[in-house]
């Protein structure tokens, strides 16, 4: 039941309009470099997906034999069209086209993960759709309906493409344990503190998921009566606080991973080695 703002407090009115966004007649109302944060955020995001998506197809160097060092981006390796030593869970599927990543099974739910996260909605929803741009800006889209139709409306299967990146950092993670026994035996160098450091992250970014707070601690009504999961809710919920961070350090430690890969297994330079 709705309320006629104008009529005396408490009577009921069925003609109240459904509220909708502030028009604001002007082009903007701000007098500072308000396109500043969305251009860098497209410019960021851009860079990533192109990187991305360049890599993904590429299907060279993504593997460096002698320190078994495999790039994110292409585990797990599951085809026999990957090169020797880069499948860690075999080789289930036979020969695929050029046309399709080798890590075909993981990519489309990272990219549904990335998608759906709460901030990175806010993120392209601002910058790319604007919508809004920023706070007292003119909107250039005549309607909104929010998330209540399609495309938009699949952004509530989140919680979903959350199981599935929880299930590939744990593979990241072996994948990066892996790394510590290359041809010589047991062994650290530079691009294992560089493994270690992106599933590290990857981890607080995946942890600190809204969806993992709701795992953790929702629809609880008595914290007292479920000690543990109020413990893990907490902490959870202090890694929700910087969960932006590390959705941007992410991207750039992903990149930067594939990059160290790339080069080494190129041969373009060699690994530091610290131990053997």
């Amino acid at each position: 039941m709705a309320f006629d703002v104008a009529s005396p407090a408490g009577t009921p009115s069925s003609d109240t309009p459904t509220p909708a966004r502030a028009s604001i007649a002007a082009r903007t109302l701000r007098t500072d470099r308000w396109w500043l944060p969305p251009l860098l955020t497209s410019v960021g995001l851009a860079t990533f997906v192109i990187y991305a998506t360049v890599r993904s197809f590429l299907r060279t160097d993504y593997w460096d034999a002698e320190n078994h060092y495999l790039t994110p981006f292409y585990s797990p390796c599951l085809s026999e069209s990957c090169v020797a030593g880069s499948s860690h869970f075999g080789t289930p599927i036979g020969e695929l086209p050029g046309f399709v990543p080798l890590a075909f099974l993981s990519l489309p739910f990272l990219l549904g993960f990335r998608l759906t996260c709460y901030y990175y909605r806010k993120a392209y929803y601002r910058s790319i759709w604007m919508a809004p741009p920023a706070c007292g800006v003119g909107e250039p889209h005549e309607r909104y309906t929010g998330e209540t139709r399609l495309p938009l409306i699949l952004q509530n299967v989140h919680r979903y493409f959350f199981y599935a990146a929880f299930v590939i950092t744990i593979i990241n993670t072996y994948d990066a344990i892996l790394a510590f026994g290359g041809e010589n035996g047991f062994g650290i160098g530079l691009g294992n503190l560089v493994l270690l450091l992106n599933v590290v992250l990857l981890w607080c970014y995946t942890l600190s998921c809204h969806s993992c707070r709701h795992v953790t601690g929702g629809r609880l009504k008595h914290f007292s009566r479920n000690p543990v999961r109020y413990w893990t809710w907490t902490q959870v919920s202090r890694l929700n606080t910087r969960h932006m961070q590390f959705a941007w350090l992410t991207l750039g430690t992903l990149v930067l991973t594939d990059l160290y890969v790339w080069l080494v297994s190129s041969g373009v330079i060699a690994d530091l080695r610290f131990i053997n």
